[in-house]
């Protein structure tokens, strides 16, 4: 019996990239009607809630397994916690009634700002009431060790349903398995290194035609590292967003109907992530010159992470993501100037599938010696290639449910990488697309300010398609 899981090269660097600055645990925030989980005396069921996710952690097995090190090595495997408790990780808090959105995004921020504790399964889930009109809100945080936006998100969508549906299930029986010994994973770790050169041509081969392992051509893959090597060429500009961070957070969010993002679309070009994007660069360009900075001929480079998850692999719980560099306007005052200029850069990054040139570097990191991986994870993260992150998470445009209460909105958050005071993440669900800003404290102390200016750039785009 196997007794423990490998990590791969791209999940660990998840752990490497993080300090006590830097956390790298993904976040959701999602608003519920209270209706059927509502109790006599007015609360949240919270005893119900813990219920219906301990019969479902079966199918997310990685959040009843901890962390374990592999002697000397310093590398880590995923190990089932002998010491599991589901009320440790599913949290209840409320704030004061009638709670207000104000409150909820700062109890948010401060959530966010804990780390997660290593010794334990890395998540949390926090069931919030007290919210004014009938409202409760879970809050997930995972770290990005365990999963990247789009499975975290396939995590959430085993607790919620379609339909109205009431029903929990009971738990299915789990035995922890025991937790190997510092010498087996010592020996095992050897082994692995010492892999004969016969398994190592195979997976050499396989590198040599298949470099990312999605079926993309050698020429493809390399068409898209000189794209990714020209991309990152440029020196990247100094912005007030892009200072040290500390350990504390800011969270806003926003609201857009996306019927009008899409009808912006149709009108002015781009796809929907375009229509985002150039809100968000509006947004940069008027948040930045309301604080005084110069804006003139600023282009700030932003990562576009993109799925690189074949059909075989939906569904399972791990990290299948690379990205896009694109360079936003910031300098363009001209909004339908900043969606085009934004969508052009979108389609040739798409054209030259700019995205397997990381996966190409991270899969070949998988054959390279641990602590050179640790070594090259932390000097990515001072080379700083990139101002800021925008992710975007497709969601279901029809209504879910938790036991019969009806999801109103969600609002993901990225984490914030060294030297990154803002991120942005986006999750569109039943017509809407939800924005979540994830900021530093001190960097950003006026984060609504720049929420206000995102909408503001928006609406820019809604007159220039005369929906407004």
């Amino acid at each position: 019996m196997e007794l423990y899981e490998r990590i791969s090269v791209q999940d660990r660097s998840f752990l490497h990239f993080e300090d006590a600055a830097t956390h790298m645990h993904l976040g959701g925030l999602v608003i519920f009607e209270a209706g059927p989980l509502t109790t006599p005396a007015g609360g949240i069921d919270i005893a119900r809630i813990r219920s219906h996710i301990a019969g479902r952690l079966h199918l997310v097995p990685r959040y009843r397994q901890r962390l374990g090190w592999i002697p000397l090595f310093n590398q880590a495997v995923w190990i089932d916690d002998d010491h599991f408790h589901l009320s440790y990780h599913v949290r209840h808090a409320a704030l004061p009634r009638p709670g207000d959105d104000a409150q909820l995004k700062a109890l948010t921020a401060r959530i966010m700002s804990q780390q997660l504790d290593r010794g334990k399964p890395l998540w949390e889930l926090w069931v919030i009431e007290g919210l004014a009109h009938d409202r409760f809100a879970l809050l997930v945080k995972t770290h990005h060790a365990i999963a990247d936006g789009i499975s975290a998100f396939a995590l959430f969508t085993a607790l919620v349903s379609p339909t109205p549906d009431a029903t929990v299930a009971a738990p299915e029986p789990w035995t922890p398995r025991p937790a190997p010994s510092g010498v087996r994973l010592f020996a095992d770790a050897l082994a692995h290194q010492a892999a004969t050169p016969l398994t190592m041509t195979r997976r050499l081969l396989s590198f040599a035609t298949d470099p990312v392992g999605v079926g993309a051509s050698t020429h493809a893959s390399l068409r898209a590292l000189v794209d990714l090597a020209a991309a990152v060429t440029p020196a990247l500009p100094t912005t007030p967003l892009n200072r040290p961070i500390s350990a504390h957070r800011r969270f806003d969010w926003l609201t857009l109907d996306l019927a009008e993002v899409r009808a912006v679309k149709a009108k002015l070009g781009g796809t929907v992530n375009d229509v985002a994007l150039a809100s968000v660069c509006g947004g940069l360009h008027h948040f930045l010159k309301g604080r005084g900075a110069a804006v003139e001929g600023l282009v700030m480079r932003v990562v576009v992470p993109v799925s690189i998850r074949t059909d075989n692999e939906r569904g399972q719980i791990n990290n299948r993501a690379s990205g896009w560099l694109i360079e936003l306007p910031v300098y363009e005052a001209d909004p339908i100037r900043r969606l085009a200029r934004i969508a052009a850069e979108t389609r040739k990054r798409k054209d030259v599938r700019q995205e397997l040139g990381p996966a190409v570097l991270g899969r070949a990191a998988e054959y390279a010696v641990p602590g050179i991986v640790g070594l090259g994870v932390r000097l990515l993260a001072r080379l700083h290639p990139y101002n800021l992150i925008v992710t975007n998470v497709p969601g279901p445009q029809f209504p879910l449910y938790l036991l019969g209460a009806r999801l109103l909105t969600g609002f993901p958050q990225a984490p914030l990488f060294e030297n990154q005071g803002l991120g942005i993440a986006i999750f569109s669900y039943c017509g809407s697309l939800g924005f979540g800003f994830n900021a530093d404290r001190d960097v950003v102390p006026d984060l609504e300010d720049f929420a206000a200016a995102v909408a503001k750039g928006f609406r820019e785009l809604a007159r220039a398609a005369k929906l407004r």
